[in-house]
C-alpha cells in the first residue's frame, strides 16, 4: 500500500517483476487528507515494524539452477536499482518471492551479494496478518532486464548503457570476499606480460558427449605439451613463437571447492543471528570466482554453463564451441 495526501498525481504504479510472466504489481493506495492524518494514522494507529534502508524486490520462483537465478532473477533486480544511484553501491536487503527450497545454495548467494540478508515472500505473507510493515525504500521492477530478454546488441539488457555488467560482476566479486577482477580500460593486453603462460579453462557441459571429451583431452594434452616444449626458452625465441603459450584446463564447477580455513573454537551463542564464522568460511562459488578471476581463454558449450562468462576478468577471450553435432557415417 501507498499512502498519499489527498490531491497528489502519482504517475502509473504498474510495474513488471518478472520476465518471464506478462503480469505486472500495482500497489493500493489509500489517501488522507493531510499530512497530519497521515502521520498520526502511521504512528498512533498501526505502529508499524519499520524495515531500514533500501529493499530490493526480486521475484525468481524456482531456484536450484544458479545460472539462472543469477542472470533471470538477481541481475534483473539490481539493473533496477542501478537507475536509482549511489543505492547500487551501498547494503541493501532483498525482499525474495521464491519457492521454498530447503538445499539451495542460491539464497546464499543472494544474501551476501544484498549485503543486509533476505526476506523471503512466503515468510513475510505469513508474520504480517494482523502486522503493519513500512519499508524506508522499496525498488520493484526487473521489466525485461534477464539475460533470456534477448538485445540487438546481443549484450545483456542494461549491461553497456548502465554498466550493468561490470557493476554486478564486481559487486559480486566484493560481496563474497573475492578482489575483483583488474580492469582494462584500452586492450587486452594491459596489465599483462606478453611473455606469461595464458590461462584457458575449458568448462564441462552436460551437452558434451564422452567423444567429445575424448577429443577435448587430446587437444588439451596437444597445447599443455607445446607450451612445456617451449616456455623454458629465452624470450628471443618466444617471440618467434607461432602461438602464445596457453596452460588449459578441463573444468568441471561442481568440483570446486572454497578454499579451507581454520575452524573457530567458538561456539554460536544463543543469541547469535548467524554462524560467527560466515564472513570468514569461503563456499563452492566462492571458489568458484577466484578461479574465474584468473581466466584468460574461457571455452564451453550453450546453455546455463556458459552463463559465468560475465564473471571474467576485462580482456578474456569466452568462446562458446555452441551444439556440437554428432558425427554420422
Amino acid at each position: 500500500m501507498v499512502a498519499i495526501i489527498k490531491g497528489r498525481i502519482l504517475p502509473i504504479l504498474a510495474v513488471r517483476v518478472f520476465s518471464f510472466g506478462t503480469e505486472t504489481v500495482t500497489p493500493r493506495i489509500r489517501e488522507f487528507d493531510s499530512y497530519s492524518e497521515l502521520e498520526k494514522f502511521i504512528r498512533d494507529s498501526v505502529d508499524p515494524i519499520v524495515l531500514p534502508g533500501v529493499t530490493l524486490f526480486l521475484k525468481f520462483p524456482w531456484l536450484g539452477n544458479i545460472g539462472h537465478s543469477l542472470f533471470d532473477g538477481l541481475y534483473p533486480a539490481y539493473v533496477a536499482l542501478i537507475h536509482f544511484p549511489p543505492r547500487h553501491l551501498h547494503p541493501f536487503r532483498l525482499l525474495c518471492a521464491i519457492d521454498e527450497c530447503k538445499n539451495c545454495q542460491d539464497e546464499d548467494i543472494l544474501n551476501r551479494f544484498a549485503g543486509l540478508g533476505i526476506i523471503k515472500h512466503y515468510v513475510l505473507n505469513d508474520m504480517s496478518y494482523g502486522n503493519w510493515l513500512v519499508f524506508d525504500e522499496f525498488v520493484m521492477g526487473g521489466g525485461m532486464m534477464c539475460q533470456r530478454c534477448t538485445q540487438p546488441n546481443l549484450q545483456l539488457p542494461g549491461g553497456v548503457e548502465l554498466d550493468g555488467s561490470r557493476l554486478f560482476r564486481d559487486r559480486l566479486y566484493a560481496q563474497h570476499g573475492v578482489i575483483p577482477p583488474t580492469r582494462r580500460y584500452k586492450n587486452s593486453a594491459e596489465g599483462r606480460n606478453r611473455h606469461d603462460v595464458l590461462h584457458a579453462y575449458i568448462i564441462d557441459n552436460k551437452r558434451f558427449t564422452n567423444i567429445d571429451r575424448k577429443e577435448i583431452n587430446a587437444a588439451i594434452n596437444e597445447v599443455n605439451n607445446y607450451t612445456i616444449a617451449h616456455q623454458n626458452k629465452n624470450i628471443t625465441d618466444i617471440n618467434k613463437l607461432d602461438w602464445p603459450l596457453l596452460n588449459v584446463s578441463y573444468v568441471y564447477y561442481g568440483s570446486i571447492k572454497g578454499r579451507k580455513r581454520k575452524s573457530s573454537r567458538f561456539n554460536a551463542t544463543p543469541i547469535d543471528a548467524r554462524s560467527p564464522t560466515y564472513e570468514l568460511i569461503e563456499t563452492h562459488f566462492t571458489g568458484q570466482l577466484r578461479l574465474l578471476r584468473t581466466t584468460d581463454i574461457q571455452i564451453t558449450g550453450p546453455g546455463t554453463g556458459s552463463m559465468y562468462q560475465s564473471f571474467v576478468p576485462d580482456g578474456s577471450v569466452v568462446i562458446n564451441v555452441g551444439g556440437l553435432i554428432p558425427l554420422t557415417p
